[in-house]
């Protein structure tokens, strides 16, 4: 091989491994949403999600206080689950919180278009139940501030927690796909896992009633 063909050789390696620093540099972060969809972050949220951040995305949101402790140690799977609600920073044991109570988990990210298109009859559906079932939305995106900009131009004010890892999803097998809604009984147990979006709080309450018992 010839000097000048060994000195090509020498720069196209050089050039291949800048290519794949490069490409490994941009992380999840530059990645499109749907390429996000498979991905599970290693934190909740982001370094930039700090307080001070979210405190302007919190005020518009408005979102409602995450549910406070009740009565028993709650969902088995869900025990040891310690969360941000999004709403005000505040810490939430998951299973605590949502013991004694017919519970609806609606699991969302603020990129995927049919959770937009959803959390709306959502927020009618627990309207019309008031105290008989509990809402409580989920979002699996380690993006916290574009959880609250979403929810502020979708006007829902449902309560949320930060679950960039997906613990919930990966604690009561729900399929890897969204919105997903898990229904759970008062008693803790999982009356249905519905990987599915819902177009109307119609929808939702012929999908969920008969599974808690609720009229």
């Amino acid at each position: 091989m010839s000097a000048s063909a060994r000195w090509s050789v020498v720069a196209l390696v050089i050039l291949v491994a800048l290519g794949v620093a490069l490409w490994s540099e941009l992380g999840d972060d530059d990645l499109a949403p749907s390429a996000r969809q498979d991905s599970v972050s290693a934190r909740d949220r982001r370094d930039a999600d700090t307080p001070e951040a979210l405190a302007e995305p919190r005020a518009e949101a408005a979102l409602q206080p995450c549910p406070t402790a009740g009565t028993g140690l709650g969902p088995e799977a869900l025990r040891g689950i310690d969360l941000e609600c999004v709403g005000d920073g505040s810490r939430v044991d998951i299973a605590r919180a949502l013991a004694g109570r017919p519970v609806v988990l609606n699991l969302w990210a603020y990129w995927c278009g049919p959770c937009a298109d959803e959390l709306p009859a959502m927020a009618e559906y627990q309207r019309r139940k008031g105290s008989e079932v509990t809402v409580l939305t989920v979002h699996q995106d380690e993006n916290e501030t574009a959880a609250l900009i979403r929810m502020a131009e979708l006007g829902v004010h449902l309560p949320t927690v930060q679950d960039g890892r997906r613990r919930i999803a990966a604690a009561l097998r729900v399929p890897n796909v969204m919105p997903a809604t898990v229904v759970l009984r008062a008693d803790g147990s999982v009356a249905e896992i519905l990987p599915r979006s819902f177009a109307t709080a119609d929808e939702i309450a012929a999908a969920v009633d008969p599974k808690i018992g609720v009229a």
